[in-house]
């Protein structure tokens, strides 16, 4: 890889997920992202829900399409090849909400845990 001068998304929020390693971790891209040569992402098209579409990546046993020897990869081809059924934007977006924050719920919890933790 050389160098990049130029976010490739600069509005738009999108999904990762890695081409090499760790290809079972999708993650939220904010804009503006950048990224590196492997790391594949997904711009969600119009009338579909950003966090809807990041709950279908995470459920998706993307090592099951793992097409390597060595170090877990995955192809466009792969990714492309991912059937879906997808409700209406409305419904999307309600299912994306509530996941969105039951997440958050989860992270606030984890750092309470861990305060209480470390100040024991």
């Amino acid at each position: 890889m050389l160098s990049v001068n130029e976010a490739l998304s600069y509005k738009e929020d999108a999904i990762g997920i890695g081409r090499k390693g760790t290809i079972d971790k999708p993650y939220i891209l904010r804009a503006p992202f950048w990224t590196v040569d492997t790391l594949f992402y997904a711009v969600p098209e119009n009338n579909n829900n950003l966090n809807f579409v990041y709950d279908i990546f995470q459920n998706i046993k993307w090592k099951q399409k793992d097409e390597s020897t060595g170090v877990p990869s995955l192809s466009k081809t792969a990714i492309n090849n991912v059937d879906v059924l997808i409700p209406d934007y409305k419904e999307q977006k309600q299912i994306g909400d509530f996941f969105q924050d039951i997440d958050h719920l989860i992270t606030l919890h984890q750092r309470k845990s861990f305060l209480i933790m470390i100040s024991s």
